[in-house]
């Protein structure tokens, strides 16, 4: 047996005795130790494997560019962007925009408004759709990364990906959507289309929220890991597992607003099998970037 054969062989039975991913374990931590990280390495780990959450905020934090590539480096930048944040986060207290009883998602809005220039006249305003959005990819990010800086940084720097690198992309999400279910079950695609659900179903969560409410965190955070190392592809192909995952429910249901309803509260249970068959999914139809560790 060759040692790529071994390997492969080892990892297949790692994974179906529920070690999967202790090699890739080791693969990201020698990844890791590196004087300068290598961002495309650690963008194709990030594509193949599911980040060990030891180590997901750290490759999350590199990929966003909030650090650089360079380690000792790292504690420096940090610092400033400590500094930035309690900065930010002292301006709106002069403001009394935020206070000590302020929620922690919403004071993380109040920092994005201020720095994107976009803070309204009064804390009472309504919020916007955008905001909307960001406050439930907040809620999602703040039961993943416990620092608040960190976090914040994070959510910021994952909002603006989703404005700025995924713009053109984003909109054409359901469009694919519907073309892969169709491939995956056409059945089930002239179902929705025959309940005219098919312009009703909730796109919004899945693709502007990336699933932020609609999957526990546990779950989203595999997706997420995806999103934030360069595919928001993977978006549609948990929308089209969530599909195939409730095909007999969905089924049984004869309208648009049903259909949808049942949707965007779909029962938790089994989101981590949906998440898995989905980066399967994604796989089958795009490819497995390849891993050169």
């Amino acid at each position: 047996m060759t040692e790529d054969s071994q390997r492969n062989f080892r990892s297949v039975y790692y994974e179906k005795v529920g070690f999967r991913g202790v090699e890739e374990k080791k693969s990201l931590e020698i990844l890791l130790k590196d004087d300068r990280l290598d961002i495309e390495k650690l963008r194709t780990f990030s594509q193949r494997f599911p980040l060990p959450s030891m180590y997901r905020a750290l490759v999350w934090k590199v990929l966003l560019g909030i650090l650089p590539p360079h380690h000792e480096s790292h504690t420096q930048v940090m610092t400033y962007r400590k500094e930035q944040y309690s900065d930010v986060l002292h301006a709106l207290r002069v403001v009394r925009f935020v206070s000590d009883s302020t929620p922690q998602v919403e004071v993380y809005l109040r920092m994005y408004q201020l720095e994107s220039g976009k803070l309204p006249r009064s804390p009472s305003f309504p919020l916007k759709p955008e905001d909307e959005v960001f406050v439930a990819i907040a809620k999602a990010m703040e039961e993943m990364v416990e620092d608040s800086v960190d976090c914040y940084w994070i959510i910021r720097c994952f909002v603006n990906q989703l404005n700025n690198k995924y713009r053109d992309s984003l909109p054409q999400l359901p469009k694919a959507f519907e073309q892969y279910l169709n491939l995956e079950d056409s059945r089930l695609l002239s179902h929705l289309k025959m309940c005219s659900a098919v312009s009703k179903l909730p796109y919004d969560l899945w693709f502007k929220r990336c699933f932020a409410g609609c999957l526990p965190e546990s779950s989203l955070q595999r997706v997420w890991d995806k999103v934030v190392s360069g595919s928001c592809k993977i978006l549609v192909f948990v929308a089209v597992e969530i599909l195939l995952t409730f095909k007999i429910k969905v089924m049984a249901l004869n309208s648009a607003e049903k259909i949808t309803k049942f949707l965007e509260n779909i029962p938790q249970d089994s989101s981590d099998a949906i998440v898995s068959k989905a980066i399967d999914l994604w796989h089958k139809h795009c490819g497995t970037p390849v891993h050169s560790a």
